[in-house]
């Protein structure tokens, strides 16, 4: 009976797991794409969206158009203005806004389909129209039966904590893919996506290995931990100096494991930051330094095929799902075969870690191929080679510790 019991379990677990992972990936979704998987609104009618009502500087607004009409929409075309109607707005004055000039070629919105969604990027208007800061409203002509009136949104100025980070993370990553590409045939994004990659995780390749045998360390002692516990739940003075004594012994470190991790974090997170954001050098002079405010070039954004500037949904997020999926399996399994050489039962606490691996190991993974689909190739290609290489360090800390 055990083995039906076992199976029922396992099928189970997986069951929940792959909830967890749904629920999970549909709020993501509707935290960080509200305009595609939030909540509609239950009327008929042309509905004018902002993806984001507070707009940081250096950013720029977009706008979700969903026609939930029975009839296409149909806009002209205004270039070189935006297909919407842009104010200042100060007080009770609204100034009528108003250029000629883009940052990036003019493209035009022409048409929205019956119960379809479209969006309209105004970042070519970011430096001539929305350079500076405060409130604004945007209006879409459309016929007066479907009008909704004006939007209204503000750009505001980044706090300190930002400005420091694009100061001493962002700006420094962007330049230096820029120098990269500049030494790479035609200038190729995705060349120079994998060269800077590497160089980051070489630069940060002592502290990751410090944290992973630090994280080593802890597995190999969480038996002894668990057996302390156990023993001394009772008498908590008593289980702190075992569990010192505990670390002592066996050379563990508690903040080897967090420290590093925490110290590279925003560094990895900027370089994610850089890739997606800092393709299109026109949306990016606030960033750029002065030897690149005139470049003669712009990124190739061709690579294997794939546009870096779009998502890509056919290979990128299944590739991303593999190497990952991989990569975590690589993390658990030589801690699960030194569980499994020690030879000791599954007690609850043990069931309930295994429990927690499964959920990352088939759930990071979905996750990321969910985000895949979502983001530019240029990403998916970043997380690529940041995994390969971090497949290749986890093989190293696994034959090593």
């Amino acid at each position: 009976m055990s083995a039906p019991k076992s199976r029922a379990g396992s099928i189970f677990q997986f069951g929940i797991i792959f909830l967890l992972v749904y629920l999970t990936t549909q709020m993501s979704f509707r935290y960080f794409f509200p305009d595609r998987y939030g909540p509609e609104k239950d009327i008929s009618g042309v509905i004018v969206q902002m993806v984001d009502k507070t707009v940081k500087g250096q950013h720029h607004p977009i706008i979700v158009v969903k026609n939930r009409s029975e009839t296409d929409l149909i806009l002209e075309d205004r270039c070189p203005m935006p297909p919407v109607d842009v104010w200042k707005v100060e007080g009770e004055t609204r100034t009528p806004l108003i250029t000629e000039e883009t940052a990036l070629p003019c493209t035009t919105l022409l048409e929205v389909k019956a119960g379809e969604s479209e969006q309209i990027d105004l970042g070519p208007w970011k430096y001539s129209l929305f350079s500076a800061y405060g409130n604004y409203e945007v209006h879409l002509p459309v016929p007066e039966e479907l009008d909704e009136g004006p939007v209204p949104f503000s750009i505001h100025e980044v706090g300190v904590m930002t400005q420091l980070f694009r100061t001493f993370i962002t700006k420094p990553l962007l330049n230096g893919l820029i120098f990269v590409a500049s030494l790479t045939p035609g200038y190729n994004l995705g060349i120079a996506i994998i060269i800077l990659t590497i160089i980051v995780k070489l630069i940060l390749f002592m502290p990751t290995q410090h944290a992973m045998e630090g994280q080593r360390k802890m597995q190999a002692v969480q038996p002894k931990m668990d057996a302390m516990k156990a023993k001394y739940k009772d008498d908590p003075k008593k289980m702190q100096e075992e569990t010192m004594k505990l670390w002592k012994e066996h050379g563990v470190n508690p903040m080897q494991a967090c420290l590093p991790m925490l110290i590279q974090f925003p560094i990895l997170i900027g370089l994610f930051f850089t890739i997606r954001d800092g393709s299109v050098l026109a949306l990016s002079e606030h960033l750029l330094y002065a030897p690149y405010q005139n470049l003669s070039w712009d990124f190739g954004t061709q690579f294997l095929g794939m546009d870096l500037t779009v998502p890509n949904v056919t290979v990128m997020p299944i590739l991303l799902v593999v190497m990952q999926f991989f990569q975590m399996k690589l993390s658990f399994a030589h801690n699960k075969k030194k569980q499994g050489d020690q030879g000791k039962k599954k007690d609850q606490k043990a069931s309930q870690q295994e429990m927690q691996q499964k959920m990352m190991m088939y759930g990071l993974p979905l996750m990321i191929g969910f985000f895949a689909i979502q983001f530019p190739a240029a990403v998916s290609l970043y997380w690529a080679a940041s995994t390969v290489f971090a497949v290749g360090q986890q093989v190293f800390v696994n034959r090593k510790v």
